[in-house]
């Protein structure tokens, strides 16, 4: 008891501490006059994180504001007024409102699985309407992203030059093997910006007169330019081994891990394994549990490999298992031969394991109270009503017309 109690003690000074220096971080800088746009692009399906850097020391919590376009009338309102909204990153689904998929943390916003409609203008404020900082957010979409086989001797896109601006890939680093002990692969992503001197003075970028392709910043004549560079996505093959881990020595081990170990299947990869029942026929998505777009994530077919080089989205065209670009892999049409055990690594080490059992429909016979069955007797009923009525009504008139 006295240990838990000095525990709780140490762990609300070093609450009370961050909060001390998150206050003298704002004290240390001061909110422009004129309010400016920090320039920021990310892929979409990804989360960012925009920190609010500059407020006044009397102001206890924050408001986001969401604009599209600059000088628009419609302003979205990101916040609870309370600042303590809390959002579950793993009920997120793609294509859902902004409004369902964000969350204030100390004063910063995050977005979780940002969408190209995400793109626009954050402004951090009070809702009394003062705005302290704003940001110029910029999601390029994947349904058009260029691949480069690194290992087949392609090379990405080459850089395009105008006479008033050119158009160029900024690369991220190498993400880490997604496989360890056998041939892996690594993926690098590429974010479309663009270079000139005629960008519009209010929005900040890392180096002058450069901002991403989808920037406010960009000027309108230049905009229909932009479409003809897209992202990119490098990916090569890479070996890496496994990291060993830590034995307890002999004796030292419990009885029940001995007994326990007697069961297993030496072929298996102890990983958790969830079991899924499918019928046959229909469209299938499997997620990495805790993956994100940027991190390094393979998958298994039992002991088959699903390497990117030929499962990945738009390699063939016809793929009715493929893995898109957010590292999801999709079963289209699910068949029998479907059936077995998905695995998945995530950063270089397998984290789970999916048994997926195909099955055939169960046909029954339609009863007479089934909502299906009523429904398709009214629409037959009433087609027939409007039909008898169209074919009355035509005899009718030839009627009268002789």
């Amino acid at each position: 008891l006295p240990g838990a109690t000095v525990l709780l003690c140490l762990i609300d000074v070093l609450h009370a501490f961050a909060i001390e220096e998150k206050g003298d971080v704002f004290k240390g800088m001061a909110c422009p006059a004129f309010l400016m746009f920090d320039n920021v692009a990310y892929l979409a399906d990804m989360t960012f994180e925009l920190p609010c850097n500059c407020k006044p020391e009397e102001v206890s919590s924050v408001v986001w504001y969401f604009q599209k376009n600059m000088g628009s009338h419609k302003t979205t309102v990101l916040t609870d007024f309370s600042g303590t909204l809390v959002v579950d990153s793993g009920h997120i689904h793609a294509g859902s409102d902004v409004l369902k998929r964000f969350s204030i943390r100390m004063f910063s916003l995050i977005v979780f699985r940002a969408q190209v409609t995400d793109s626009g203008h954050y402004l951090c404020g009070t809702k009394k309407g003062d705005f302290f900082y704003g940001y110029d957010v910029d999601v390029q979409p994947t349904e058009h992203i260029t691949v480069a086989f690194v290992d087949r001797g392609q090379h990405i896109q080459d850089d395009y030059t105008g006479k008033l601006f050119g158009l160029f890939t900024t690369f991220w680093d190498w993400t880490r093997c997604d496989r360890c002990g056998v041939r892996g692969e690594q993926r690098r992503i590429g974010l479309c910006y663009i270079h000139s001197a005629r960008l519009h003075p209010r929005y900040r970028a890392a180096l002058p007169n450069i901002t991403s392709c989808g920037s406010n910043a960009v000027p309108i004549r230049f905009q229909r330019h932009r479409r003809i560079r897209r992202p990119e996505v490098a990916i090569r093959s890479c070996l890496t081994p496994c990291l060993k881990e830590e034995v307890p020595e002999e004796g030292v081990q419990a009885i029940s891990n001995v007994i326990s170990k007697l069961g297993e299947k030496p072929w298996l990869p102890r990983v958790p394994t969830q079991f899924h029942k499918q019928p046959i026929g229909i469209d299938l998505i499997i997620a990495c549990p805790g993956a994100r777009p940027e991190h390094a994530v393979a998958w298994d077919k039992d002991s088959v490999r699903l390497y990117r080089s030929r499962y990945l989205i738009g390699v063939n065209k016809s793929m009715r298992v493929f893995i898109d670009h957010g590292s999801h892999l999709h079963i289209q049409r699910v068949k029998v031969n479907d059936a077995g055990t998905y695995f998945c690594w995530r950063e270089g080490k397998m984290v789970a394991g999916f048994r997926l059992s195909v099955v055939y429909h169960r046909r029954r016979r339609r009863k007479l109270n089934d909502p299906e069955m009523m429904y398709a007797v009214k629409t037959i009923g009433m087609s027939y009503i409007v039909i008898s009525i169209i074919f009355i009504v035509i005899h009718v008139c030839r009627c009268c017309w002789r």
